[in-house]
């Protein structure tokens, strides 16, 4: 029996030491996330092996719209979302030479052929159209858009996933709806034609929960149980809003992403959950679209994601609710 006590009173004292040890690395994390150290952002010319001069979010929009890509160890399948991609700009371009358009792919820190892949398509279609964005080392998906945010050139900007799960002829869906948000507001402002569609803060979230059915109906049951509990601690964390906030394919006007993302701390998964967050903060209006999806083999999230996930959120609830992650407007 004394023993029993014994062993009961060390677990009482290991837990505590361990929850103490836990919550002393998450407070001592959220400080060390409350500023980014910003390392100089080059994109090269592989034609002319010249730099060119790199853009920033605050400056004044160049092109109609800019596709930000991640990409993580995507010599594969980045090639062929690519060239769809690629056929489908050019093809509206070609309609309508107002539709001016970029490409921005970030290579996060990959070690396969990524970087070759990526700078065959800017011999092929000129650093004007698409551009290369080197981070040298692997930050995660969210740090990837939110270098690609920070130095594009877009009135609308995009990010989509390099897997091609979701059709880019769907960014029409999330423009249009943009669009018609941003009429509305130039005519509650007296009809100032001089209000620009890049003027007005809008975010633009593609969904898949119209798939949410037929996906539980064919999944694990425990991936079902994973996203059903993941769902309940986002819903905690953000609040209700958004139902899918994990789509890869996102549509912000260029004043929205000058406000989400100089402010956006989160690296990895759960930077989409920190969107939503920020837009309810700025009172960003979101729109939820649904868009074409399919399951595409080789997905990066896998079950030891969750422990990431999980940490990055409770990053995310300390660093703004006790105000130590600032929020620059």
């Amino acid at each position: 029996m004394g023993f029993i006590c014994t062993l009961i009173e060390f677990l009482s004292i290991f837990a505590s030491a361990l929850s103490i040890g836990l919550l002393a690395a998450i407070v001592f994390a959220t400080f060390r996330r409350n500023c980014h150290v910003e390392a100089p952002a080059v994109f090269e010319d592989p034609n002319s092996l010249q730099p060119v001069t790199c853009p920033n979010i605050l400056d004044p929009a160049e092109k109609y719209i800019s596709l930000i890509i991640p990409a993580y160890n995507e010599e594969h399948r980045l090639p062929g979302y690519l060239d769809e991609t690629l056929n489908y700009l050019q093809e509206r371009a070609s309609k309508d030479k107002s539709f001016t358009y970029e490409v921005v792919i970030v290579d996060d820190g990959s070690a396969d052929g990524t970087k070759r892949v990526a700078f065959d398509f800017v011999k092929r279609y000129t650093v004007e159209n698409v551009r290369v964005l080197l981070l040298g080392r692997n930050y995660g998906k969210g740090e990837a858009i939110r270098k690609g945010m920070l130095h594009s050139r877009g009135e609308l900007l995009l990010m989509l996933d390099a897997d091609g799960a979701t059709k880019v002829t769907d960014l029409a869906k999330l423009e249009n709806q943009i669009r018609a948000v941003a009429l509305k507001e130039r005519n509650s402002s007296a009809g100032d034609l001089t209000l620009r569609i890049s003027d007005v803060p809008i975010a633009a979230f593609g969904s898949r929960a119209h798939l949410e059915d037929k996906a539980l109906a064919t999944r694990k049951w425990y991936r079902n149980f994973l996203m059903k509990g993941f769902h309940l601690v986002v819903l905690l964390a953000a609040g209700p809003g958004i139902r899918d906030t994990q789509c890869g394919f996102k549509m912000f006007t260029r004043a929205a992403a000058r406000k989400l993302f100089t402010n956006i701390r989160l690296k990895r998964w759960c930077f989409d959950v920190e969107l939503v967050y920020l837009c309810k903060i700025f009172s960003i209006p979101m729109i939820e679209i649904s868009v074409n999806w399919s399951e595409i083999p080789g997905s990066k999230v896998n079950m030891f994601s969750i422990p990431n996930m999980l940490w990055e959120l409770a990053l995310m609830s300390l660093g703004y609710r006790t105000g130590i992650w600032t929020i620059h407007s």
